[in-house]
């Protein structure tokens, strides 16, 4: 999937989001980032907002560089997974970093850790489906 210029359309709780991925590749991989960034369509507040959840490799922790499906993140401890290019990821993780939207509310560029919202987004998804980012049984 992937055509990174697409920016896609969300709708939760009546707010119109706009989103978008972007990956950056480096030679040195623990310099390449993947980054959902989402933004309102409506500035609330007058103020143009802009989330950027950004991804980076770590320990315990992998992005999408070749060998992965773009926009894949994943844990390696359980395997738990997720792809940012899917709708109901991207609603999740909005809704994880809720709680960082709400006590920034004046911030017009907010860059987030994605890690610190992967667990809730991992945990809200179905048990059974493929969104779920757990391995099958």
């Amino acid at each position: 999937m992937g055509n990174e210029r697409r920016v896609r359309r969300l709708v939760a709780n009546g707010t119109v989001w706009h989103w978008t991925v972007r990956q950056r590749v480096r030679p040195d991989y623990p310099d390449c980032r993947v980054t959902l960034s989402l933004f309102p369509e409506a500035p609330a507040h007058g103020v143009r907002r802009r989330l950027s959840l950004v991804f980076a490799p770590g320990p315990d922790r992998v992005i999408s560089n070749a060998y992965f499906e773009a926009g894949t993140v994943v844990r390696l401890s359980d395997r738990a997974w997720l792809n940012l290019y899917e709708p109901g990821t991207v609603r999740r993780l909005l809704d994880a970093a809720a709680p960082v939207l709400e006590s920034s509310p004046s911030v017009r560029d907010l860059e987030v850790d994605g890690w610190t919202c992967f667990t809730e987004a991992v945990d809200r998804a179905a048990p059974g489906t493929p969104l779920a980012g757990r391995p099958s049984a």
